[in-house]
């Protein structure tokens, strides 16, 4: 098989296994908060209890996250080199703000929030949490800047020619805040709240189920049921600020998308359909007329570009993109569906009678999983053949000594390893779902410690 074709398969088993982590540590860095809090506030045993819980959880994520991201550092050195070199000025700037900034923060203040539960005061402890919370936020910053400069690059110019042509920095901030990049962190972030709540959701509908740990799995649904409806609502319109970016500064990638092959004045929005690549057209369409001009271009009767515009030969791969596109749309119209069907019938306190409802959140945790690798592939792919959009194609990127027997090897070795690690993490996450959250209150001196602490300090406070 063709070398470039191997290390982009390589690539994207990396990216797409390691991202499973990122999404879970952010999204479940919010809930730990709200949960904290929640206890700082009320004093209420269950939410300490939660909150310990749900730390395990995230610890575990964390863990195997940073195992699973330091291989890519490795693959822009070995595969990408000639790519590196071109984008080293700028993605060295957005990897070392990341890893300041970021990761030594949020790896700093982990530490109290695993292991100072007894060691410091409550008030302290969630201090620790908000900025290890923080930490997560900031970690997803930088890298979607990076990335997102690839998308719509500027704040650079080019120096030297050839392969020893590279983009340099000349505004830090314009590159930080390029076309795309704000709009596709909030986009990433909401993805990432979803995807730690829906875990949360998934857990306590499985104790609902099983009839224990009820009054964590009560409280555990209610927070995650307003997070993923408020994250649903603000994905919404986040989503089509997004499209809006993408119809603008990739329209290649958008005829992709919507699998338009030919420039349309008020172009319809494609519901489902079947892609004819080789007729250039959508069989068995179900439309809506003129939908697509106005969400790209808030008008009805804007033209809308096609792939007619561009050389075959730079065509993304439309049917696979259209239908991947349609896959992340659904994922949304099913956590929408989840979160209101939810917050229904807990507003009407029949949430636990509803065991059909309980059955289809329990594996609703994948939900989010899938939407948010569904839109990375398109923001990834939906920009083929560049690697920088406009400037440099993949194949310009790859390295000129690397072999397809290397990249290949390397392939195999990393799929059985990634096997085993997931393996470890589902029978890790396992393991401490069933055992549930410690509600014996068998440490009574710990306990003791925390609520000494919360009635000293809310002494001083009422003082």
């Amino acid at each position: 098989m063709d070398v470039l074709i191997l290390a982009r398969i390589q690539f994207a088993l990396t990216i797409m296994f390691h991202y499973i982590y990122p999404v879970l540590s952010i999204g479940l860095s919010l809930i730990m908060v709200i949960i904290e809090g929640l206890y700082i506030k009320t004093g209420q045993l269950t939410y300490l209890n939660m909150a310990k819980f749900w730390t395990k959880i995230f610890a575990l994520t964390f863990a195997i996250g940073v195992a699973t991201g330091i291989v890519m550092e490795f693959e822009f050195g070995t595969n990408w080199a000639t790519y590196s070199r071109y984008v080293g000025d700028v993605f060295g700037s957005a990897l070392a703000a990341e890893g300041v900034f970021a990761f030594f923060l949020e790896s700093g203040f982990l530490a109290i929030v695993i292991f100072g539960w007894n060691r410091v005061k409550p008030k302290t402890h969630f201090f620790a949490t908000i900025m290890m919370a923080l930490g997560t936020h900031f970690s997803a910053i930088w890298i979607v800047v990076a990335n997102s400069w690839m998308q719509t690059p500027a704040g650079f110019h080019i120096v030297g020619e050839g392969v020893k042509a590279r983009a340099e920095i000349t505004d830090f901030w314009a590159m930080v805040f390029n076309p795309s990049s704000m709009v596709r962190l909030q986009h990433v972030i909401i993805g990432c709240w979803l995807a730690g709540a829906f875990l949360v959701i998934s857990v306590a509908a499985y104790y609902l189920l099983k009839k224990k740990h009820l009054k964590f799995a009560q409280k555990s649904m209610t927070i995650s049921l307003w997070v993923a409806f408020i994250s649903t609502i603000l994905q919404l319109f986040v989503g089509d600020k997004s499209g809006k970016i993408v119809a603008k500064y990739q329209p290649a990638k958008l005829a992709a998308l919507e699998a338009l092959y030919q420039t349309t004045a008020g172009a319809p929005l494609t519901l489902f359909g079947v892609v004819n690549a080789e007729k250039e057209r959508i069989d068995y369409a179900i439309q809506v007329p003129k939908l697509l001009s106005y969400l790209s271009f808030d008008s009805l009767d804007a033209t809308v570009t096609g792939l007619d515009q561009f050389p075959k030969e730079d065509w993304p791969n439309a049917p696979v993109l259209f239908n991947v596109y349609r896959i992340m749309l659904g994922t949304w119209a099913a956590m929408f569906f989840l979160s209101i069907a939810g917050l229904y019938y807990w507003y009407k306190k029949r949430l636990k009678e509803q065991r059909w409802l309980l059955y289809l959140m329990v594996p609703s945790a994948i939900i989010p999983q899938l939407g948010n690798q569904a839109g990375w592939y398109c923001a990834e792919s939906g920009r083929y053949p560049w690697i920088v959009y406009n400037l440099l194609r993949i194949s310009e990127g790859l390295s000129k000594s690397v072999t397809a027997n290397q990249v290949l090897s390397s392939i195999i070795m990393f799929s059985f390893v990634y096997v085993l690690l997931f393996i470890l993490f589902i029978y890790m996450m396992n393991k401490k779902i069933n055992h549930g959250p410690d509600e014996s209150h068998a440490d009574k001196e710990v306990l003791y410690h925390d609520l000494k602490h919360f009635v000293e300090e809310s002494l001083d406070d009422a003082r």
